[in-house]
């Protein structure tokens, strides 16, 4: 699990309104307790080994490094875009087919139902639109490679 995943995890646990979430993984353990006052988030993680520890304080192979993010500056930014998910498993397209334009590109302005994409899942291919009103301000998928259910591929800014 990458920062850009655990950025896209807070993000969503302070949209949810949920008061306290856990994953636990192999190596990772996160908690995201969000309160009234204030948000805070702790993760711990094992070190991979093949990581040089730089950023991590020393410690023996039992422990964990441990980093708290607590600044709501650091949360806010966080959420300022709202981000268009893929429905569905399979392969992101940007166009109707390669001799077409781009469904939309950034800085373009959609509303609700604006087809935004494309995404192929076993030969059937399925328009994706988009729930929110706003500016495109990042396009995170490349053409024609694969998407996960619940995966970003969009950011809007709604403002």
């Amino acid at each position: 699990m990458d920062l850009k995943d655990i950025q896209n995890l807070i993000k969503f646990v302070a949209k949810s309104g949920a008061s306290e979430v856990k994953l636990e993984m192999e190596d990772i353990k996160i908690t995201i307790k969000t309160g009234t006052e204030r948000t805070e988030t702790t993760i711990l993680q094992h070190a991979p080994s093949h990581i040089p520890q730089m950023a991590a304080s020393p410690m023996t192979s039992q422990a964990p490094a441990q980093v708290a993010i607590a600044d709501s500056a650091v949360i806010e930014a966080a959420v300022k875009y709202i981000e268009i998910t893929s429905p569905i498993i399979g392969t992101f397209y940007r166009r109707p087919s390669p001799d077409k334009p781009v469904f939309v590109e950034v800085g373009d302005v959609v509303s609700p139902h604006t087809v935004v994409c494309m995404v192929e899942a076993m030969k059937l291919f399925n328009e994706i639109e988009s729930e929110v009103s706003g500016k495109i301000v990042k396009i995170l998928v490349e053409d024609g490679t694969p998407v996960e259910y619940g995966q970003p591929i969009f950011l809007v800014d709604p403002s």
